[in-house]
């Protein structure tokens, strides 16, 4: 990737004008089965409008990609905010692009919800999300979800 201080990144609420751009956005045939798709994604997020954020990723005006996040209440003393989903588009991938929008979206969410700490989970096959997410400073926590995935987790400090 060159011109890497030109590089403009928002990001931008889920709206009627990019929602069908961003359910266009998808990941290579082999790293399907870590995500789901956009479309799923925002109809989960319907579902529960009071934990899920879903937002779409522009890099200098293009959108290359797609997150979700959320607080869980429930968990722990002040509850545990998630990175749920973190998908960039197969046509921008190998760029460097996630790790200059990665950084960006956890200081992001941990502000927007005043939290030192930022779970996800990964599946033990996906050795490139693991790779990347250690990278930024993610650790395994010993944790499984509910679905079986490892649980990892970033901290402030």
């Amino acid at each position: 990737m060159n011109n890497i201080e030109n590089v403009k990144i928002d990001f931008v609420k889920v709206n009627k004008n990019n929602k069908s751009i961003l359910y266009n956005l998808k990941p290579f045939k082999n790293q399907s089965n870590y995500i789901e798709s956009v479309y799923n994604c925002m109809k989960e997020a319907r579902e529960n409008l009071n934990i899920w954020r879903p937002i779409g990723i522009k890099l200098n005006d293009k959108y290359v990609g797609f997150a979700m996040y959320g607080l869980f209440k429930n968990e722990g003393k002040a509850g545990r905010v998630w990175l749920d989903r973190f998908l960039i588009d197969k046509k921008y991938q190998n760029k460097g692009y996630s790790k200059l929008i990665l950084p960006l979206l956890i200081e992001k969410i941990l502000n927007q919800y005043n939290f030192n700490k930022l779970y996800l989970s990964v599946y033990k096959e996906n050795i490139i999300a693991i790779n990347l997410y250690s990278n930024i400073g993610f650790k395994f926590n010993g944790e499984k979800d509910i679905n079986g995935e490892l649980v990892m987790v970033y901290s402030k400090y």
